[in-house]
């Protein structure tokens, strides 16, 4: 394959809107009627099957507004809580996690603070290609003084930062977490006085650990013991600390419990509700915080209020003139497997493309072409919007919209439209109005003046936004939440109650998460011997669609990437065409060689899917809690090929 045919695919701006003719292809249509077309197939779904049989998929790239519009649409026009996002994809067990421990879903510091702390922890996270602006920060500490250490399964190019690497065997980020937090109570350093009054479940949590030595954990793990040691003494004796986690600890088929185990490591420590101690998830999309704080998802009303909470939901109920489902709606993964049971049949999909973007990918596609009514409003002819019955032109939210969005330490910003969108593209929030008001719900509630006007809707109902008018946004350049005066500052970290010694100001305790090691699904054999983990690059985005469009010197195409060992096992060479199969798919692409990876462990990202489409690769084992597949730990094998191009004769892996 030459290089330039590994360059993403490059996809036309949408300029108006599309219906699917009687031959089965897209054609253009007028804005009526592809709204009338979008409209007929929703309530032709919802008044043949329920209201459940609806489901809205909402944009973690759009703005905080037009999700509050979104998820108001799904409760209030449809009838349902069946509203989720691509949050389920990534950060659903952050999100799951922190509010077990904390109540509350956000990460509890902010980014300055990386850089004023004593010891920065990056756990399955390579920041320096996939949160670059974080990174910064991170270079910032570093150079004020503080030490890094980096757990990954791959010596990445954040871990070349670090004063030390922690090689852990994909999946066992339990098993080492738990060694840690042995290590810190046999040593002697756990903070006593903030374990006793801000914790629950210490004695528990001492007994689950206690057959974690160093030693039983170097087994499964790979970690030196002396390694373990090491990050568990520096970690516990830091006046304070950072422990920072992306993707390589939440998309896991235990993802929620790994996320509770780091958290546990910060409740030992006393590493939270500090300014400079706390837990960071780093969001890898503009907006993915801020779509599930505006209720985007199937659980929570806006401002991260629980939808079985009949205080919660009369209020919203009262100012929306409706009645909300009392129950949970399907998060993403569960609609999917509805697709499949033929529960569900009508999804409107903003800015999503999950074509592409969910593990079995093949799978996925065939559920999304099954379905009676899709409708797909984006800024691209994705590979889920060639499967369409209406396609609507929306705008780019970065850059022709105005609005706000939230990013992963919890800050509301200002975004505003700096261009006029092309052809008849129109903004998100006046499609949604427009069909809303084609399904009988064309009163005021759904008249907007403008993007403030949705925002100060959104404030008079959530108490943690009530404080960010656009004017104290645009004077601060930005605010966190929680953020209820609009005379005050909000405190840049949360949690500081825990460290209250009156009971009342403290409130409940955090419990320690009391979780066991359960090992990678797809699990490696004879002929599956190596282990695949997916990533990000620096120079490309999620699935490609909108950075494919944009040339990078960086960029090189998708490959598969195998250490040196590996590499010489198999007898192939920087370049060279393999077959790479799992246990429900196979691709070709060439190889890489990366001296950062261990042997038995191979690397791909999803940058490329038109070109090698590797999420055909990796399996739908979902975390039971958040929903979140388990992207970075397939089995697979790799095949020579001949000169033809046919699979040839498969090499043992090195061992």
């Amino acid at each position: 394959m030459k290089k330039k045919d590994r360059q993403p695919k490059q996809y036309a701006r949408l300029t108006h809107p599309l219906v699917r003719d009687s031959k089965g292809a897209l054609r253009r249509a007028s804005w009526d009627e592809a709204l009338d077309r979008a409209a007929a197939g929703f309530r032709q779904a919802t008044q043949t099957y329920g209201p459940d049989a609806f489901a809205m998929l909402s944009c973690a790239r759009a703005t905080n507004e037009m999700n509050y519009v979104a998820q108001k649409f799904t409760r209030v026009v449809m009838g349902t809580n069946n509203v989720d996002s691509c949050n389920r994809t990534c950060h659903a067990p952050s999100v799951a996690g922190l509010s077990a421990a904390f109540g509350s879903g956000g990460g509890t510091s902010s980014y300055e603070e990386v850089e004023d702390t004593d010891l920065i922890l990056m756990w399955g996270s390579n920041a320096r290609f996939a949160h670059p602006i974080f990174f910064h920060h991170v270079l910032k500490g570093i150079r004020n003084g503080a030490r890094m250490y980096a757990v990954d399964p791959r010596r990445t190019s954040t871990a070349e930062w670090a004063e030390g690497w922690l090689g852990l065997n994909v999946g066992t980020d339990i098993p080492l977490a738990h060694a840690i937090g042995r290590e810190i109570i046999h040593a002697g350093l756990v903070n006593r006085a903030f374990v006793e009054r801000a914790t629950s479940g210490f004695a528990q949590y001492a007994e689950l650990v206690e057959p974690w030595t160093l030693s039983a954990a170097e087994k499964v793990t790979g970690v030196p013991a002396a390694a373990i040691r090491e990050l568990a003494h520096a970690y516990a004796t830091a006046e304070r600390a950072q422990l920072c986690w992306t993707l390589g600890i939440t998309e896991h088929h235990n993802g929620t419990d790994n996320v509770r185990a780091l958290i546990n490591l910060a409740l030992l420590t006393g590493h939270v509700g500090r300014y400079g101690a706390g837990v960071q998830p780093l969001r890898g999309q503009n907006n993915v915080q801020g779509g599930g704080d505006m209720g985007a998802i199937p659980n929570r009303l806006p401002g991260f209020q629980d939808i079985l909470d009949p205080v919660a939901r009369g209020k919203f109920e009262r100012t929306w003139e409706t009645v909300i489902q009392p129950r949970y709606g399907m998060t993403l993964t569960e609609m999917f497997e509805a697709m499949e049971s033929r529960e569900l049949r009508a999804v409107y999909c903003i800015g999503e493309n999950p074509a592409q973007s969910e593990a079995d990918s093949e799978q996925a596609m065939r559920r999304l072409a099954a379905l009676d009514h899709l409708v797909v409003q984006d800024i691209f002819l994705t590979k889920t919007a060639q499967l369409a019955d209406v396609v609507l032109p929306a705008t780019a939210a970065w850059a022709e919209t105005d609005g706000t969005t939230t990013n992963s330490e919890r800050r509301v910003q200002r975004v505003r439209a700096a261009v006029k969108p092309p052809g008849e593209a129109r903004e998100d929030i006046d499609i949604i109005c427009a069909l809303a008001g084609r399904l009988g719900h064309g009163g005021h509630a759904w008249k907007f003046a403008d993007s403030e006007a949705v925002w100060n809707e959104l404030r008079a109902l959530s108490p943690d936004h009530y404080g960010m008018t656009y004017d104290r946004l645009e004077e601060h350049q930005g605010l966190q939440w929680p953020c209820p005066d609009t005379d005050r500052l909000p405190s840049t970290f949360l949690h500081a109650r825990l460290w209250e010694t009156d009971p009342e100001r403290r409130g409940p305790a955090a419990p320690f998460g009391l979780v066991l090691h359960d090992p990678p699904v797809d699990l490696t054999d004879e002929d599956y011997p190596l282990r695949l983990t997916t990533g990000r690059r620096l120079d490309s985005y999620n699935t490609g669609v909108q950075s494919g469009s944009f040339a990078s010197p960086l960029r090189r195409g998708e490959y598969i990437e195998l250490c040196p060992e590996d590499a010489a096992a198999y007898g192939v060479e920087v370049g060279e065409e393999v077959r790479v199969s799992s246990r429900r798919g196979a691709v070709t692409a060439p190889v890489w060689v990366d001296p950062g990876l261990r042997p038995g462990l191979a690397f791909m990202t999803m940058h490329f899917p038109d070109e090698v489409d590797t999420n055909q690769l990796t399996i739908e084992a979902n975390c039971p809690i958040a929903g979140t597949a388990e992207f970075k730990a397939s089995a697979i094998r790799i095949e020579k090929l001949d000169l033809r191009g046919d699979v040839g004769k498969q090499v043992p892996a090195w061992t």
